[in-house]
């Protein structure tokens, strides 16, 4: 992302989630802070209404699969039916690869359609063994204009994830960043 603007990216994998979704959905808003939720397919047909209420507050959505499929490991006609299946619910030109993983084939199937989408700040808040505070940390050691930092709006990630977004929230708008959507 282009720097100089004193602009975090703060994205987050795998909801929508109407508990911890909504949870993230207020720090945000209590912040004036803009999102990109990648949105798993089969989560957004199970909660519509979180989903809707993510695009209501204004934030970006992107295609993160139907079923969460890792790239290494599925074939690419699979793989490619699937993010094409999630985008039946979820309409955006944004996609992030499952667990970062995505083949050369894939690549260049996906890219003619879609603006692929990684991390520069990976939060690890979905690992288990991972303490808030070394989440918190990995995060805030990490900021930089422009960085695209990834969270997780999953109950697997809750423990880490909410305090160290709200950590990054008081930290990145203490050092003057805005947090923006990818699209701005």
């Amino acid at each position: 992302m282009p720097a100089g603007e004193k602009r975090l990216f703060l994205t987050f994998d795998d909801g929508p989630h109407p508990q911890i979704t909504l949870k993230v959905l207020a720090l945000l808003e209590k912040f004036g802070a803009e999102a990109t939720f990648f949105c798993v397919g089969e989560n957004v047909t199970k909660y519509p209404e979180t989903y809707q209420h993510i695009l209501q507050k204004g934030h970006l959505t992107g295609n993160h699969s139907f079923n969460h499929k890792n790239g290494w490991k599925t074939p690419l006609k699979t793989y490619y039916e699937n993010v094409n299946l999630a985008r039946k619910y979820i309409d955006s030109e944004w996609f992030r690869p499952p667990y970062g993983r995505i083949s050369p084939a894939a690549i260049q199937t996906l890219k003619k359609e879609y603006k692929i989408v990684m991390w520069t700040v990976l939060s690890y808040d979905f690992d288990k063994d991972t303490s808030i505070e070394e989440c918190t940390a990995h995060v805030l050691d990490n900021l930089s204009d422009g960085a695209i930092i990834v969270f997780h709006d999953s109950l697997k990630a809750e423990k880490n994830m909410l305090p160290a977004l709200e950590a990054t929230l008081i930290e990145g708008t203490r050092l003057g960043y805005t947090f923006a959507r990818l699209d701005e």
